[in-house]
Protein backbone atom coordinates (compact mmCIF):
# COMPACT_ATOMS: atom_id res chain seq x y z
CA UNK A 1 0.00 0.00 0.00
CA UNK A 2 2.95 2.25 1.15
CA UNK A 3 4.12 1.54 -3.10
CA UNK A 4 0.92 3.35 -4.28
CA UNK A 5 0.71 7.42 -4.74
CA UNK A 6 -0.84 9.02 -1.99
CA UNK A 7 -3.37 9.79 -3.63
CA UNK A 8 -4.42 6.24 -4.59
CA UNK A 9 -3.95 5.00 -1.39
CA UNK A 10 -7.38 4.26 0.62
CA UNK A 11 -7.08 5.96 3.59
CA UNK A 12 -5.84 9.64 1.70
CA UNK A 13 -8.78 8.66 -0.79
CA UNK A 14 -11.65 8.91 1.47
CA UNK A 15 -10.42 11.66 3.62
CA UNK A 16 -9.81 13.46 -0.07
CA UNK A 17 -12.78 12.46 -1.77
CA UNK A 18 -15.41 11.00 0.69
CA UNK A 19 -16.00 7.01 1.68
CA UNK A 20 -18.50 6.59 -1.51
CA UNK A 21 -15.55 6.51 -3.91
CA UNK A 22 -13.55 4.03 -2.43
CA UNK A 23 -14.52 0.31 -4.18
CA UNK A 24 -15.60 -2.63 -2.05
CA UNK A 25 -11.74 -4.01 -1.48
CA UNK A 26 -10.54 -0.79 -0.54
CA UNK A 27 -12.69 0.12 2.36
CA UNK A 28 -12.37 -3.44 3.46
CA UNK A 29 -8.45 -2.65 3.26
CA UNK A 30 -8.73 0.36 5.79
CA UNK A 31 -10.97 -2.39 8.15
CA UNK A 32 -7.92 -4.60 7.95
CA UNK A 33 -5.14 -2.81 7.63
CA UNK A 34 -2.42 -5.50 7.51
CA UNK A 35 -1.84 -8.38 5.15
CA UNK A 36 -0.50 -11.39 5.68
CA UNK A 37 3.40 -12.79 4.70
CA UNK A 38 3.48 -12.62 0.85
CA UNK A 39 0.09 -10.79 0.27
CA UNK A 40 -0.74 -7.07 0.67
CA UNK A 41 -3.75 -6.26 2.39
CA UNK A 42 -5.44 -4.80 -0.57
CA UNK A 43 -5.02 -8.21 -2.40
CA UNK A 44 -6.02 -9.90 0.97
CA UNK A 45 -9.27 -7.59 1.24
CA UNK A 46 -10.11 -8.97 -2.30
CA UNK A 47 -9.51 -12.85 -1.48
CA UNK A 48 -11.93 -11.80 1.45
CA UNK A 49 -14.31 -10.61 -0.65
CA UNK A 50 -14.42 -13.18 -3.31
CA UNK A 51 -14.92 -15.84 -0.72
CA UNK A 52 -17.58 -14.59 0.97
CA UNK A 53 -19.48 -13.48 -1.77
CA UNK A 54 -19.37 -9.32 -1.51
CA UNK A 55 -20.61 -7.32 2.07
CA UNK A 56 -23.49 -8.45 2.16
CA UNK A 57 -22.82 -12.22 3.46
CA UNK A 58 -19.37 -10.50 4.90
CA UNK A 59 -21.22 -8.36 7.23
CA UNK A 60 -24.42 -10.71 8.09
CA UNK A 61 -21.64 -13.39 9.54
CA UNK A 62 -20.66 -14.76 12.84
CA UNK A 63 -17.60 -15.29 14.66
CA UNK A 64 -18.32 -19.32 13.63
CA UNK A 65 -18.51 -18.34 9.74
CA UNK A 66 -15.30 -15.77 9.60
CA UNK A 67 -12.89 -17.89 11.84
CA UNK A 68 -12.19 -20.56 8.68
CA UNK A 69 -11.03 -17.39 6.41
CA UNK A 70 -7.36 -17.18 5.95
CA UNK A 71 -6.29 -13.61 6.90
CA UNK A 72 -8.95 -12.92 9.39
CA UNK A 73 -7.81 -13.75 12.84
CA UNK A 74 -9.12 -12.68 16.21
CA UNK A 75 -9.03 -9.05 16.30
CA UNK A 76 -9.58 -8.38 12.63
CA UNK A 77 -13.28 -10.87 12.77
CA UNK A 78 -14.09 -8.91 15.95
CA UNK A 79 -13.54 -5.41 13.97
CA UNK A 80 -15.70 -6.58 11.32
CA UNK A 81 -18.67 -7.50 13.75
CA UNK A 82 -18.33 -4.39 15.58
CA UNK A 83 -18.66 -2.78 12.40
CA UNK A 84 -21.98 -5.14 11.65
CA UNK A 85 -23.42 -4.30 14.69
CA UNK A 86 -22.81 -0.70 14.48
CA UNK A 87 -24.24 -0.56 10.67
CA UNK A 88 -28.08 -2.50 12.95
CA UNK A 89 -27.83 -0.39 15.81
CA UNK A 90 -28.36 2.91 13.31
CA UNK A 91 -30.77 1.34 11.25
CA UNK A 92 -32.75 0.46 14.13
CA UNK A 93 -32.74 3.56 16.44
CA UNK A 94 -34.73 5.82 14.35
CA UNK A 95 -37.22 3.06 14.14
CA UNK A 96 -37.60 2.66 17.48
CA UNK A 97 -38.35 6.71 17.77
CA UNK A 98 -40.94 6.67 14.74
CA UNK A 99 -43.36 4.10 12.70
CA UNK A 100 -41.46 1.53 11.06
CA UNK A 101 -43.38 2.37 8.38
CA UNK A 102 -42.19 5.89 8.01
CA UNK A 103 -39.38 4.78 6.02
CA UNK A 104 -39.80 1.22 4.48
CA UNK A 105 -36.66 1.36 3.01
CA UNK A 106 -35.00 1.65 6.27
CA UNK A 107 -36.87 -1.53 7.40
CA UNK A 108 -35.80 -3.48 4.21
CA UNK A 109 -32.04 -2.28 4.42
CA UNK A 110 -32.19 -3.06 8.50
CA UNK A 111 -34.10 -6.85 7.79
CA UNK A 112 -31.50 -7.00 4.80
CA UNK A 113 -27.98 -6.85 6.86
CA UNK A 114 -29.80 -9.00 9.86
CA UNK A 115 -30.53 -11.86 7.32
CA UNK A 116 -28.70 -11.85 3.91
CA UNK A 117 -25.83 -13.53 5.02
CA UNK A 118 -27.19 -16.76 6.93
CA UNK A 119 -26.29 -19.30 4.98
CA UNK A 120 -29.22 -20.76 6.65
CA UNK A 121 -32.96 -20.35 6.27
CA UNK A 122 -33.63 -18.11 9.54
CA UNK A 123 -37.19 -16.72 10.16
CA UNK A 124 -37.59 -13.43 12.29
CA UNK A 125 -40.42 -11.14 14.05
CA UNK A 126 -40.10 -7.52 14.36
CA UNK A 127 -42.16 -7.19 17.17
CA UNK A 128 -43.77 -3.52 17.19
CA UNK A 129 -45.99 -1.20 19.78
CA UNK A 130 -49.16 -0.47 19.22
CA UNK A 131 -47.53 2.80 17.56
CA UNK A 132 -45.52 0.88 14.83
CA UNK A 133 -42.38 1.47 16.50
CA UNK A 134 -39.81 -1.26 16.68
CA UNK A 135 -39.45 -2.92 20.49
CA UNK A 136 -37.96 -5.78 19.46
CA UNK A 137 -35.94 -8.20 16.56
CA UNK A 138 -35.93 -12.02 17.02
CA UNK A 139 -34.77 -14.62 15.33
CA UNK A 140 -36.94 -17.23 16.21
CA UNK A 141 -36.61 -20.55 13.98
CA UNK A 142 -33.59 -21.27 12.50
CA UNK A 143 -33.82 -24.17 9.49
CA UNK A 144 -31.90 -26.01 6.60
CA UNK A 145 -31.46 -24.37 2.92
CA UNK A 146 -34.86 -25.93 2.16
CA UNK A 147 -37.38 -24.91 4.85
CA UNK A 148 -37.42 -23.77 8.42
CA UNK A 149 -40.29 -25.34 11.02
CA UNK A 150 -42.32 -21.54 12.09
CA UNK A 151 -44.17 -22.71 15.33
CA UNK A 152 -47.70 -20.23 15.50
CA UNK A 153 -47.70 -20.30 18.92
CA UNK A 154 -44.59 -19.41 19.89
CA UNK A 155 -44.92 -16.37 17.94
CA UNK A 156 -48.34 -15.28 19.76
CA UNK A 157 -46.55 -16.15 23.04
CA UNK A 158 -43.50 -13.44 22.04
CA UNK A 159 -45.90 -11.07 20.83
CA UNK A 160 -47.11 -11.32 24.24
CA UNK A 161 -44.53 -11.32 26.12
CA UNK A 162 -43.17 -8.19 23.94
CA UNK A 163 -46.48 -6.74 24.60
CA UNK A 164 -46.63 -5.79 20.83
CA UNK A 165 -49.40 -4.25 18.71
CA UNK A 166 -48.29 -5.27 16.01
CA UNK A 167 -45.05 -7.25 13.68
CA UNK A 168 -43.38 -7.62 10.80
CA UNK A 169 -42.52 -10.96 10.08
CA UNK A 170 -39.41 -11.76 7.71
CA UNK A 171 -37.03 -14.68 6.57
CA UNK A 172 -34.08 -15.07 4.00
CA UNK A 173 -33.93 -17.23 1.32
CA UNK A 174 -30.41 -18.74 1.34
CA UNK A 175 -30.83 -19.47 -2.27
CA UNK A 176 -30.70 -15.78 -3.44
CA UNK A 177 -34.07 -15.38 -4.85
CA UNK A 178 -36.27 -13.49 -2.60
CA UNK A 179 -39.38 -13.96 -4.68
CA UNK A 180 -42.28 -15.66 -1.95
CA UNK A 181 -43.51 -18.79 -2.88
CA UNK A 182 -46.53 -20.26 -2.02
CA UNK A 183 -45.86 -21.69 1.17
CA UNK A 184 -44.86 -18.42 2.04
CA UNK A 185 -47.63 -17.15 1.24
CA UNK A 186 -49.80 -19.92 3.45
CA UNK A 187 -47.51 -19.55 6.66
CA UNK A 188 -48.13 -15.51 6.19
CA UNK A 189 -51.77 -15.97 6.14
CA UNK A 190 -51.65 -19.00 9.11
CA UNK A 191 -49.54 -16.36 11.77
CA UNK A 192 -52.11 -13.64 10.43
CA UNK A 193 -55.22 -15.85 11.93
CA UNK A 194 -53.46 -16.80 15.02
CA UNK A 195 -51.94 -12.97 16.01
CA UNK A 196 -55.52 -11.75 15.34
CA UNK A 197 -56.74 -13.88 18.09
CA UNK A 198 -54.73 -11.78 20.26
CA UNK A 199 -55.28 -8.47 18.51
CA UNK A 200 -51.60 -8.60 16.94
CA UNK A 201 -51.69 -7.29 13.42
CA UNK A 202 -49.40 -8.19 10.65
CA UNK A 203 -48.29 -5.51 8.80
CA UNK A 204 -45.91 -6.97 6.27
CA UNK A 205 -43.88 -10.58 5.47
CA UNK A 206 -40.26 -9.63 4.26
CA UNK A 207 -38.14 -11.96 2.05
CA UNK A 208 -34.73 -11.00 2.02
CA UNK A 209 -32.60 -12.40 -0.71
CA UNK A 210 -29.23 -11.91 -1.86
CA UNK A 211 -29.14 -8.79 -3.67
CA UNK A 212 -32.98 -8.55 -3.17
CA UNK A 213 -35.70 -7.24 -0.87
CA UNK A 214 -39.69 -7.96 -1.14
CA UNK A 215 -42.25 -7.28 0.56
CA UNK A 216 -45.42 -8.67 0.36
CA UNK A 217 -47.08 -5.70 1.61
CA UNK A 218 -46.51 -4.20 -1.68
CA UNK A 219 -47.14 -7.25 -3.95
CA UNK A 220 -50.69 -7.62 -2.10
CA UNK A 221 -50.53 -10.83 -0.53
CA UNK A 222 -51.48 -9.75 2.99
Amino acid sequence: MRDLPAEQRPREKLLAKGAAALADSELLSLLLRTGLKGTGVATLAAQVLQRCGGFAALLGATPATLAPIKGLGPAKSAEILAVMEMARRALAQPMQANPVFDSPARVKDYLALQLAGHEHEVFAVLFLDSQHRLLQLDEMFHGTLAQTSVYPREVVRRALAHNAGAVVLAHNHPSGLAEPSRADEFLTQTLKSALQLVDVRVLDHIVVGRGQVVSMAERGLL
